[in-house]
């Protein structure tokens, strides 16, 4: 085999990345060890600055989160961007076990559009950025066996004589409208501009601005929000002393609606071969 292994992933909490890690690790050990991974990392803004181009021997392990059930509006600028020439790719999303409605479809057709051909597509859970008991510490073990598998079926794909057949996923096109949160009495609210907050209990280590991925928070003083909240979780799901918080009350109905709603039943991975 000629092909060199990439991921390539947004990952503010580690969820999506495991994923990724996960199936490409598997894909390469299926050779021996005789191929070794290469990572791109796009999570922090530097890193969304960089222009990236891949060549048709390149396979690229692509993974992003779901936000409302579609991919998140401010990384399509960065994604127009990279140029596939050729190459093959997998799609994959991770999403908080609610669902996530039309965000395959749309990646893997915007991957096609940068010029790759998306041979795969898979869509796993990860445990929710709004909260820690809405698919909590997931992915597991069961969904990196599952990654594994899927992993077992590229590598099939990817060595079968012939050509390759594009992959067909679950969607809608036109793709849905983003999912909107409701406050209690039923009625559409919108909490973009909401912000986390910061407690006493904050050592000014400065790691919260050093993982927002939009490099909003303030690194002088991180009580303060300089720019866009994409509500990633990372700055709360990170710190050591559990010093940020949300306290919007829509925000909050809407955390705790999902969380009775979707919290019930185990969502499981979906993948597309």
């Amino acid at each position: 085999m000629n092909k060199k292994i990439n991921t390539l992933y947004f990952s503010a909490t580690g969820t999506t990345e495991k994923i990724v890690m996960g199936i490409a690790g598997k894909i390469a050990g299926n050779y021996g060890g005789k191929i070794t991974v290469s990572h791109i990392d796009f999570t922090l803004p530097d890193a969304r600055k960089e222009l990236f181009s891949f060549d048709k021997d390149d396979l690229v392990i692509a993974g992003i989160p779901v936000y409302a059930g579609r991919v998140p509006n401010v990384l399509l600028k960065f994604l127009n961007t990279i140029s596939g020439n050729g190459a093959t790719a997998v799609a994959v999303v991770l999403y908080g076990n609610r669902d996530y409605d039309d965000a395959l479809i749309e990646f893997r057709d915007i991957l096609e559009s940068d010029g790759f051909k998306v041979i795969a597509g898979g869509a796993f859970i990860g445990e929710h950025s709004f909260s820690t008991t809405l698919g909590a510490d997931r992915p597991d073990e069961q969904d990196m066996a599952v990654a594994a598998d899927f992993a077992a079926k590229i590598y099939d794909k990817i060595e079968t004589p012939g050509e390759k057949a594009a992959v067909v996923v679950r969607g809608n096109r036109p793709y849905r409208e983003y999912y909107r949160p409701k406050d209690q009495n039923g009625h559409f609210v919108n909490i973009l501009k909401v912000t986390p907050k910061t407690n006493s209990d904050c050592i000014d280590c400065k790691l919260c601005a050093e993982v927002c991925p939009m490099g909003s928070i303030d690194s002088d003083d991180v009580s303060k929000i300089k720019g866009i909240c994409i509500k990633c979780g990372a700055c709360i799901k990170k710190c050591p002393v559990a010093a940020k918080y949300f306290d919007d009350e829509n925000y909050l109905w809407h955390k705790h609606e999902l969380e009775v709603q979707f919290g019930g039943a185990r969502r499981e991975p979906e993948w597309f071969i």
